[in-house]
């Protein structure tokens, strides 16, 4: 407060003037705000000097997108996933008050995952940090909005409550100031349905205007948009995940408690006290510690010369997805990059396909499957291959799988071979549409007991992307066969013994 000293702070225009001047130092540093807008040490707040780290690392990055000006057409996003007790609320309430003082006409909008989270909890905690504010005699507070005193401003210069419903997304779609500043904040995100988050995406479009999307919760889901910010989308958001064993206010007793009872490793305590996703939801088929383990471990020792290279083709069926080849050596998925292609027709991917399998004999390997996805479209380069002399299995998802009493189709059959092998030492890339597809299928039982995937069309229509990285790599356990060449004759051995010795994985 020292740059206020030259006002009049015995008059009320000079105490205006002073806090204007604050007010606008603070404009893109949300942190100098939160430390000078409120009474740190007094009253309610006795014994509380500010801001904990992880808020202030918040701050501070908001700041710095801010300050940079790297490109004003760029929304800065962030992402917390936390544990309970960590002053998640009062961070909120801070964004908030920064956002409409120190930002004339700043429009924004807040919701949560229900109608009574955003009033008793959320709404709840704006109204304390509100009375402490400096600024509280600019602003009306009320149980769903927070807006300009100033004749005329408020409707532009507000921000509201907004219940969210599937019903009527439209509540969302009119978020536009331009040149100015707009403030999302999504609480207990993982809760908000993923027709919100398209909604507001396709809202926050203005050019040169300050937008500010912010998203806090418990990480209660591993599927959705929220999970997404932390996976398939991470290099869009800013994210953290806070502990709150690692928070100054924390009851620190009961998180003691919780980790006696239910363990560290535990989906309670990733959710409820690390903040990091379950490891696996109700209905997920692979769990998200399978596959982090797979990405982690080392990789063996791959003698290309002796073994069978398998490869996955998954066909594109619909206009926004991707044809994808992986290949797989036994345990090694990881090695070989995959290949991702758009736009291709049947004979395209066909003569792409032959390519990498040319490519693949050019390395020493003595024998190369091609597994192709024909359920869809996919007939036609399995057609260009063998019209070219290329040997080919065309696998149909729906078709009947080997153990008939266990799986209801093939493709459920594959996703249970490649779930087992990703358990008992499967290595792959740390790759993150890889990683998103594998823990993202759901799965249910029929009437019989029998174990049936989700559709694509299905995972569709909750907002996710058809799962092609994932089907590639099933597609290398569509038939089960010898992967491993021990002792690899030269040419003239091969000929008078005839075939290979050679082991099965599955046996």
């Amino acid at each position: 407060m020292s740059k206020t000293q030259s006002f009049d702070l015995s008059t009320k225009a000079g105490i205006e003037k002073a806090l204007m001047h604050v007010a606008a130092s603070c404009s893109k540093d949300p942190l100098r705000f939160v430390k000078s807008a409120f009474p740190w040490g007094k009253g309610v707040l006795t014994g509380m000097t500010g801001p904990d780290t992880w808020q202030v690392d918040l701050l501070t990055t908001i700041g710095e997108r801010l300050k940079s000006g790297e490109n004003a057409n760029d929304v800065i996003r962030t992402a917390i996933a936390s544990g309970h007790g960590i002053g998640k609320s009062a961070t909120v309430s801070w964004l908030i008050l920064w956002a409409m003082c120190t930002f004339p006409d700043t429009r924004g909008v807040v919701t949560a995952n229900t109608d009574t989270q955003l009033r008793t909890k959320t709404w709840a905690e704006l109204a304390k940090w509100y009375h402490l504010c400096i600024f509280k005699s600019w602003f009306e507070l009320t149980a769903t909005s927070i807006f300009s005193k100033q004749p005329g401003h408020d409707k532009t210069w507000r921000i509201d409550a907004i219940p969210w419903s599937e019903t009527n997304p439209e509540a969302f779609a009119g978020l536009h100031n331009q040149g100015k500043r707009i403030l999302v904040i999504f609480d207990e995100a993982s809760a908000i349905a993923d027709k919100i988050w398209e909604v507001i995406e396709g809202a926050l479009t203005d050019k040169e205007t300050q937008i500010i999307w912010s998203c806090f919760g418990n990480p209660t889901r591993n599927t959705g948009r929220f999970f997404d910010c932390f996976n398939k989308f991470r290099h869009r958001w800013e994210t953290r995940h806070i502990d709150s064993r690692d928070v100054a206010i924390s009851n620190k007793e009961l998180l003691k408690t919780w980790e006696e009872d239910y363990g560290e490793d535990s989906d309670f305590f990733k959710v409820r006290v690390r903040g990091v996703f379950p490891s696996q939801s109700a209905m997920q088929f692979i769990a998200r510690d399978t596959v982090d383990n797979a990405v982690a471990r080392p990789m063996p020792h791959v003698p290309y010369t002796k073994m069978v290279a398998i490869m996955g083709v998954d066909v594109a069926r619909f206009g926004d997805d991707a044809s994808v080849i992986r290949v797989r050596f036994g345990q090694d998925a990881r090695s070989m990059e995959k290949k991702k292609f758009r736009g291709l027709d049947g004979w395209q991917l066909g003569a792409k396909i032959a390519e990498w399998h040319n490519e693949l004999i050019r390395m020493g390997v003595p024998k190369v499957v091609i597994n192709v996805d024909t359920g869809g479209v996919g007939a036609s380069p399995v057609d260009w291959l063998r019209h070219n002399n290329y040997t080919v299995n065309a696998i149909n998802f729906g078709s009947e799988p080997t153990n008939k009493e266990r799986y209801k189709n093939l493709r459920a059959e594959m996703w249970g071979r490649m779930r087992e092998w990703l358990e008992q030492g499967g290595c792959i890339a740390d790759d993150q549409d890889l990683v998103t597809d594998l823990t993202a299928v759901e799965y249910t039982y029929t009437p019989t007991n029998q174990l049936l995937l989700e559709k694509k069309e299905d995972m569709k229509k909750r907002g996710l992307a058809s799962p092609d990285d994932a089907d590639s790599l099933a597609l290398t356990f569509a038939i089960q066969m010898n992967e491993y060449l021990d002792n690899l004759p030269s040419p003239a051995r091969r000929d008078r013994r005839g075939s290979h010795r050679t082991r099965d994985p599955y046996a």
